[in-house]
C-alpha cells in the first residue's frame, strides 16, 4: 500500500489536506471573515453608548466645565441619538414653572463649541409631551465664542405647574456645522416659478 504524500520541503503543512484528499481551508473566506470582524470591533468602538459624553467618541471635540459640584456632563442616551441630553444644575432647590411662565434654568456648564459649528438647544419631547414645557426660543443657538454658563430658557405651555428638579433632563444639545455666505447687495433676484408665494401658498 503506497503510502501518504509527504510535502515537499519549502511547503507549509496546510498545503497536505488537499493532496491527502481533505478540503483545504478557503483563504478567501478567512480573509472576508477577519474583516467582517474587524469591521464590527471598529463599529463598537466607534458608536456613541448610552450615557456617553461627546468629546469621548468621534466627531468634533466639545470641551466642557462643570461649573458646579451638581452640574453634570452632556450625555448621549442612546448610540443613535443626535443630542445629548442637556440637565438642571439648580443647587437651590426646585425651580416650578406655572402655567405661561417662563424661566432660564441654569446647567451649571460652560462649553466651547470648536470653530466651524454651533450648539443647538432644542426641547425634549418627553418633556413637551407630559408636560407641555418646551423650550421658548427653540432651536437656541450656542455660538462657538460664547464662554459663559449654557442656560436653558423653558416655557411651561401646559394647564398645571412644572416642577424642574436639579439633575433633571430639559432639553438637548446638537452641534452642528455652520457655514457663514459672502453677504452681496445686488440690484434684483434671480426670479422663480413661485415668487414672492409665502405663507399658505401650497395650501392645505
Amino acid at each position: 500500500m503506497a503510502s501518504p504524500p509527504v510535502a515537499p520541503a519549502g511547503v507549509s503543512s496546510d498545503a497536505r489536506p488537499a493532496a491527502l484528499g481533505r478540503p483545504p481551508t478557503d483563504p478567501g473566506r478567512s480573509a472576508a471573515r477577519a474583516a467582517a470582524e474587524a469591521a464590527a470591533a471598529a463599529t463598537e468602538l466607534a458608536a456613541p453608548r448610552a450615557g456617553e459624553p461627546l468629546h469621548r467618541v468621534g466627531g468634533p471635540r466639545l470641551e466642557v466645565v462643570l461649573l458646579h459640584p451638581q452640574a453634570r456632563l452632556p450625555v448621549a442616551m442612546t448610540a443613535g441619538a443626535a443630542g445629548l441630553d442637556l440637565h438642571a444644575c439648580l443647587p437651590g432647590g426646585p425651580h416650578v414653572l406655572a402655567p405661561g411662565g417662563r424661566a432660564a434654568i441654569p446647567t451649571g456648564l460652560a462649553i466651547a463649541v470648536p470653530p466651524g459649528f454651533e450648539g443647538q438647544v432644542r426641547p425634549r419631547s418627553g418633556l413637551a409631551r407630559d408636560a407641555g414645557v418646551t423650550v421658548l426660543n427653540a432651536p437656541g443657538t450656542i455660538d462657538a465664542d460664547y464662554r459663559g454658563e449654557l442656560q436653558v430658557l423653558l416655557v411651561n405651555l401646559g394647564s398645571a405647574p412644572c416642577t424642574i428638579a436639579s439633575g433633571e433632563r430639559i432639553a438637548q444639545l446638537v452641534i452642528a456645522p455652520v457655514v457663514r455666505p459672502e453677504v452681496v447687495e445686488v440690484h434684483a433676484l434671480v426670479p422663480t416659478a413661485r415668487g414672492a408665494d409665502g405663507f399658505g401658498s401650497t395650501g392645505r
